[in-house]
């Protein structure tokens, strides 16, 4: 075989790893909460002059009746509950028994004042308060989301 074609062969296996590498990874991300389950909280990236995002994410195994009541992020100077349950606090309801999502067809938060543009593949800091379940520290994804 000539030399040209395994140097080809070797640059195109080179771009292919360079660009698998270069696309942001799944995340399946998962946390606990002594009444639920929060599975993948994700927001889309945003361009430099975006004031706000819509916060995504789903709610499963849940043991008792819970309500999130604090979504606090740096990258946001304030939350509110956006779509079809829209007002201008977090109060989202998570039945017990039921898989729930906050998803950007149906119900969501909304992150406002955005502090700084959301670039796809990034992990920003997010603090979520549950009225049973307590507040714990995790994560936002910026990716390209869906559930279902």
């Amino acid at each position: 075989m000539p030399a040209h074609f395994s140097r080809r062969r070797a640059l195109h296996t080179g771009l292919a790893l360079a660009a698998s590498l270069a696309l942001p990874a799944a995340r399946a991300c998962e946390f606990m909460t002594s009444t639920l389950r929060v599975t993948h909280p994700w927001t889309r990236a945003t361009g430099h002059d975006a004031t706000s995002s819509v916060l995504c994410m789903r709610f499963d195994e849940v043991s008792e009746t819970d309500r999130l009541i604090l979504v606090e992020t740096p990258i946001a100077t304030s939350a509110e509950m956006g779509g079809a349950l829209a007002r201008p606090e977090v109060d989202f309801l998570i039945p017990q028994g039921q898989e729930t999502y906050l998803d950007d067809s149906g119900t969501f938060v909304r992150l406002l004042g955005l502090t700084q543009p959301l670039h796809l593949g990034h992990s920003y800091p997010l603090r979520l308060g549950f009225e049973k379940g307590g507040v714990f520290n995790t994560t936002v994804s910026v990716d390209f989301g869906r559930f279902r």
